[in-house]
């Protein structure tokens, strides 16, 4: 499992004597108030500069692997160059969103957390009531970003991948996708098969039997969505089932891929909460200013459709040929992780313990 740990502190040197020190303390509380300060990185565990009104407050933030990039370089540095950021430093953990959500419920602190698919979310409303059974009432229904499920393949795509049933009959085509008892990623990959086998017109058994035949093509299943890039950009495999803003970020790093929206396909619904322990009010702060027009247009910047319609750019975001479904088709996280992805009785567990791969999440 990647688990990559990244930590930025933010704090102030001032070059003031002692005594100046005091009196400018005793004019500013003279005053009633304080005023803004500037801040830069230093060595060591200096005081954290305040400011805004979340100022001075210290955000962990755990989530699943493939954002890590976007909250560390873009994100967490816009937010906190706002009037309620001025003054906030995070710490963060990415990793295989299954396991980033036990972690939590074991004790992992977390004061934001963002997950693939939402029975994660719900795991830390069920487990101590770390996140409040509320959290889908937020904007958006509680969701940060959208996506779909695509076909990333070799530049110029020489099997001539172009759907799911596509994958099922190419006998050439050995495809990544992640492990489904860790990631969160890969219950979205199967759901899409899955569920465009369906609007295929396939029965619910037919649609199972073309998720056994993907995953019997799988040449690997890695433990999270970034690892299961990782593992296609390394070579293994010749067809990727990934997020669309993962497929987007490669061609933009210069990958040789491309990558293919199916006619039917899924759209990806993240959610993001705030834990019952987080500093306030910092951590509201900052899932408010993320659902705010600069907050998704930094995530549409970085490949992720915005929650918020109104900021989809449909030449950047087109839709499927022929449809797009939700989980809520399936009956919600709820119900099919019971039913698809319990580790002894589930539906897909049965397929991968078949084919000999780990169902111990």
């Amino acid at each position: 499992m990647r688990n990559a740990r990244t930590t930025r502190r933010r704090s102030v040197t001032v070059g003031l004597t002692a005594a100046l020190t005091l009196l400018v303390a005793l004019i500013v509380a003279g005053c009633g108030g304080g005023g803004s300060s500037s801040s830069g990185s230093t060595s060591g565990g200096g005081e954290e500069s305040s400011g805004g009104s979340s100022g001075g407050a210290k955000l962990s933030v755990v989530g699943y692997s493939t954002p890590e990039s976007v909250y560390a370089e873009a994100l967490e540095p816009a937010f906190e160059k706002t009037s309620e950021g001025n003054g906030v430093s995070f710490s963060n953990s990415f990793g295989a969103s299954g396991d980033q959500s036990r972690a939590v419920a074991a004790g992992q602190p977390a004061s934001v957390v963002h997950f693939s698919v939402s029975s994660d979310m719900e795991r830390l409303v069920e487990e101590g009531e770390i996140v409040s059974k509320a959290w889908e009432k937020e904007p958006y229904g509680g969701y940060a970003t959208n996506s779909v499920v695509v076909i990333l393949v070799e530049k110029g795509n020489p099997l001539g991948i172009k759907s799911f049933k596509d994958l099922e009959e190419n006998e050439e085509a050995e495809v990544i996708t992640p492990n489904p008892f860790s990631s969160g990623s890969a219950r979205w990959n199967i759901m899409a098969v899955y569920g465009s086998a369906i609007e295929e017109g396939a029965d619910e058994a037919e649609a199972l039997e073309a998720v056994k035949t993907v995953l019997e093509k799988t040449a690997a299943q890695p433990g999270s969505g970034r690892d299961a890039f990782s593992a296609f950009s390394q070579g293994e495999g010749n067809v990727l089932l990934t997020y669309e803003n993962e497929a987007i970020k490669a061609e933009k790093e210069g990958e040789d891929v491309e990558y293919v929206i199916p006619p039917y396909t899924i759209q990806i619904e993240t959610p993001i909460a705030v834990t019952e322990e987080a500093p306030e009010p910092a951590a509201e702060d900052f899932l408010k200013w993320m659902w705010s027009d600069e907050g998704q247009e930094i995530w549409a910047e970085n490949g992720y459709r915005p929650v918020n319609p109104k900021l989809v750019d449909p030449k950047e975001f087109p839709a499927p040929e022929k449809g797009l479904f939700k989980i809520a088709k399936f009956g919600g996280w709820g119900k099919v992780k019971d039913e698809f992805f319990d580790e002894e009785e589930g539906s897909v567990a049965k397929i991968e313990q078949e084919l000999g791969v780990s169902t111990s999440g």
